[in-house]
């Protein structure tokens, strides 16, 4: 089976920057299609970014497109996610996820794989 494991969390102000980590283990012969996902207090989890199988395409949720930035690994079994001009409400849990059925997630219900997710903080 493949662990996913979500590091780079922390307290940053609001206009700053962060960048978190997934690193997967366990079966990693092949690529996966990855993503990120967060979920705020008292809200639901949602999608953030997701990179492609090839790592050739990216898609963004329309609340940090142009902010945030999906990038993969040279071994494609890892993924990070730059994230520039944090606002308050960017303020979740982060989780990284993947699968291989498809060849990029665009929800949820297509993650197969979890992190445990990783504590973003912005202060204003």
């Amino acid at each position: 089976q493949v662990q996913l494991v979500e590091s780079g969390g922390g307290l940053v102000q609001a206009g700053g920057s962060r960048r978190l980590s997934c690193a997967a283990s366990g079966r990693t012969f092949r690529t996966y299609a990855m993503g990120w996902f967060r979920q705020a207090p008292g809200k639901e989890r949602e999608f953030v970014a997701a990179s492609s199988r090839s790592g050739g395409s990216a898609a963004y949720a329309d609340s940090v497109k142009g902010r945030f930035t999906i990038s993969r690994g040279n071994n494609r079994n890892t993924v990070y996610l730059q994230m520039n001009s944090l606002k308050p409400e960017d303020t979740a849990v982060y989780y990284c996820a993947a699968t291989f059925r498809i060849a990029v997630i665009t929800a949820l219900s297509e993650c197969d794989y979890w992190g445990q997710g990783t504590q973003v903080t912005v202060s204003s």
